[in-house]
């Protein structure tokens, strides 16, 4: 009896083909049409097991056939063992496929992580500030529905706080931590709130050419976006995350342009989001510079309130052949925001927010994922990639952006370079390294960022970065260790876009009149965490 080959067949192709399949509908499809036909070989097996002869020795047959029907025995005894085994991998294989599927196309996945921080900060006066040990949740619960081939659904829900602390329990309320770009990326209270939800609609063809495309509209998926992604343990989200990473509400279309160009991996993304929105109030709004009482009709637009934020821009690869890819991002946001500060006495009092201006931004990377042809198996498993962005703001006549005189454009750049590579300890830990250094006038959009010392990318001097992903249960339980440090050459590294926050001053010029008392000139976070991910 042979031995029967579904085994080596259908792990190679649910766990191997089937999970690179070009959708989800495909893969969910051929997973349940693979677990059908396990069931049917593990009933026919059972089937040829039940049906198996029994031999019994005849007292009448001499000494030779006795010998014969001992060894048949013994063979069949080995093949109904070998059948037990094979009944019961073909049964772990089914649970594995239930598993995968849910019975269904309707998917949840969860995603918690507690993490410890270090965290030290050395001011411009020379004073220390820190925090030795800062422990906080993280929680994210995944949904995936896929209706048709060409139609799903995605959302994301998550929480994030820190240990021991909930809204209005302690006098220094949290300040700009319930914002709407960050609101699920900083510790701040125990509410669970939509990072993201929208639905996608593919096809294979575009009026009638041979263009696959994309359309999506919702909450968007916008935070660790292409390369931050790599040290956060995360696939990458659409936006290059060199320039921006905020949450934010939005559409896309992705076309790609493979097929008619005959270039590898070649697509444009096209993309829109609002950032805020000027609607009055249900029943009431309220003048943010004066706090009076202003009727209103119902989310109306308020001609006392912030503009308007949009943002729009496109995503263009000209090659990806999935070892080595170019990628540029073009985006222009409007109407974009300061803190607006006064000085009643002399004491520097927030009244509200105010618009400023605009601002263009342009990145390009180049990623090699993997080093050379075949030289090793460290460099073929190893990521190189290099990545420059370009800012340039553009304010309103009567205000000025980072520190400029009023109308007065600045324009900042940032490089960046890193590298991750196979664990020297492990099979499966990833390690890797980062540098990248921003100028005076750098600006890029990046609050979201799972940083809480502040954004290292959007550093105006030079942040260094290494990590050490280690994985404990096969791919559900990981820990990682990540040290940054970021040496600030100039001020408003962290603020917004005018010059009440974004300005951009010498740290080593500033005096105690200036803020060298309250201003970080370097920070250091160690950051060790334990994630499960199923």
């Amino acid at each position: 009896m042979n031995k029967p080959l579904i085994l080596s067949l259908a792990a190679a192709t649910i766990l191997a083909t089937n999970l690179s399949a070009e959708t989800m509908f495909d893969r969910f499809q051929a997973m349940e049409s693979e677990m059908q036909k396990l069931k049917e070989e593990i009933a026919s097996l059972k089937k040829v097991k039940a049906a198996a002869p029994v031999l019994a020795k005849d007292e009448d047959e001499d000494e030779a056939e006795d010998s014969s029907e001992k060894e048949e025995d013994e063979d069949e005894e080995s093949e109904e063992s070998d059948l037990k085994e094979d009944i019961k991998d073909l049964q772990e294989t089914v649970m594995e496929i239930n598993k995968a599927t849910s019975g269904s196309h309707l998917k949840f996945g969860v995603d918690y992580r507690f993490a410890v921080e270090n965290m030290k900060y050395t001011m411009a006066n020379g004073d220390d500030a820190g925090n030795d040990a800062l422990m906080t949740n993280r929680f994210w619960m995944n949904m995936d529905w896929l209706a048709t081939k060409n139609l799903s659904f995605a959302g994301q829900l998550a929480y994030s706080k820190t240990f021991g602390s909930r809204s209005g329990w302690q006098t220094n309320v949290a300040g700009m931590e319930g914002f709407d770009w960050i609101t699920n990326e900083n510790p701040y209270d125990d509410n669970v709130r939509v990072r993201s939800a929208y639905f996608l609609y593919r096809n294979d063809t575009f009026m009638e050419s041979d263009v696959p495309w994309t359309f999506s509209i919702g909450r968007r998926p916008s935070t660790n976006g292409h390369l931050i992604n790599l040290r956060d343990d995360d696939k990458a989200a659409s936006p290059m995350g060199h320039s921006i990473n905020v949450e934010f509400d939005g559409l896309s279309s992705k076309f790609a342009l493979e097929n008619i160009t005959g270039v590898s991996g070649m697509y444009i993304k096209f993309c829109a989001g609002r950032g805020g929105t000027n609607a009055g109030a249900k029943f009431f709004s309220v003048n943010p510079q004066t706090g009076a009482v202003v009727p209103n009709a119902p989310y109306a637009t308020n001609k006392d309130d912030l503009q308007d934020i949009d943002l729009a821009g496109l995503i263009f690869v000209p090659y990806n052949d999935g070892q080595y890819s170019l990628s540029t991002q073009y985006y222009y946001a409007n109407n974009l925001i300061d803190a607006d500060i006064q000085y009643p006495g002399g004491v520097p009092t927030m009244t509200g927010m105010k618009t400023v201006g605009g601002m263009h931004s342009f990145t390009a990377n180049v990623v090699m994922n993997g080093i050379g042809d075949g030289i090793n198996d460290f460099l073929d498993d190893t990521i190189f990639f290099a990545s420059g962005a370009l800012s340039k703001t553009n304010p309103y006549a009567d205000q000025g952006m980072l520190g400029s005189k009023a109308g007065e454009s600045k324009t900042g750049y940032s490089v960046w370079i890193g590298t991750q590579f196979p664990s020297l300890l492990t099979d499966d830990g990833r390690w890797g390294v980062e540098y990248n250094k921003g100028s005076a006038y750098w600006r890029s959009i990046t609050y979201a960022e799972d940083t809480n010392i502040g954004s290292k990318i959007a550093a105006r001097g030079d942040a260094y970065e290494a990590y050490f992903t280690e994985y404990l249960v096969e791919d559900i339980l990981s820990m990682q260790l990540r040290y940054t440090y970021i040496d600030y050459k100039y001020t408003g590294s962290n603020g917004f876009f005018g010059n009440d926050t974004g300005t951009s001053t010498l740290i080593d010029n500033l005096t105690l009149a200036q803020g060298s008392g309250v201003t970080v000139d370097k920070a250091q976070d160690i950051r060790f965490y334990i994630r499960y991910k199923y």
